[in-house]
């Protein structure tokens, strides 16, 4: 008899941020496409703007790869209510993103300093590794996101980037990767 799995829903996530330093630089945006782990069917999505407290210590080309600018964000929420909405809706998933390191080293940084309680299941779901493991052998020339999106016959991520679109794209990624095998 299979053993029952600890987790139901897949977390893909996709952030953008104001810089590389999960300690220095901030979230700005949370991308969020919730899906089955069984039969990928989306069951739900977060698409949100958060109001960055220190756009001071941001990098220029991190704005510039994302498109902040403070009108867009006039309407932005807090980090903790960022964090408390995501939260309440990964709660018991699998956390999921093209670079598992960057995205979850600044998603585990903001429910430290928010206090939000983090429900997701442990483990981690890394779609680089996927693909590397999948698509080392072809003829791909490197492993970004949208080289892998190219790669499967999808359209690479438009400039400036958004959170919910770089999440949207992993999610068809994870697809055709699942699919693959």
């Amino acid at each position: 008899m299979a053993k029952a799995s600890l987790f139901s829903s897949i977390a893909i996530t996709d952030l953008e941020t104001t810089g590389t330093d999960p300690r220095l630089h901030e979230i700005i945006e949370i991308g969020l496409i919730l899906i089955d782990q069984h039969s990928l069917i989306i069951l739900d999505s977060l698409d949100l703007k958060v109001k960055p407290e220190h756009i001071e210590t941001a990098s220029e080309s991190a704005l510039k790869l994302n498109g902040y600018n403070a009108i867009d964000w006039q309407d932005s929420i807090s980090l903790k209510e960022t964090m408390e909405l995501y939260s309440h809706k990964t709660s018991g998933a699998l956390f999921c993103s093209h670079n598992v390191t960057f995205d979850w080293s600044f998603i585990n940084e903001a429910f430290h300093i928010t206090g939000v309680e983090n429900k997701m299941d442990y483990h981690r779901l890394d779609l680089f590794t996927m693909a590397w493991v999948l698509l080392r052998k072809s003829n791909i020339e490197k492993f970004s996101l949208d080289k892998i999106s190219s790669f499967l016959g999808l359209e690479e991520e438009q400039i400036p980037h958004r959170a919910i679109n770089g999440a949207r794209k992993a999610y068809e990624v994870l697809k055709r990767l699942v699919s693959s095998t």
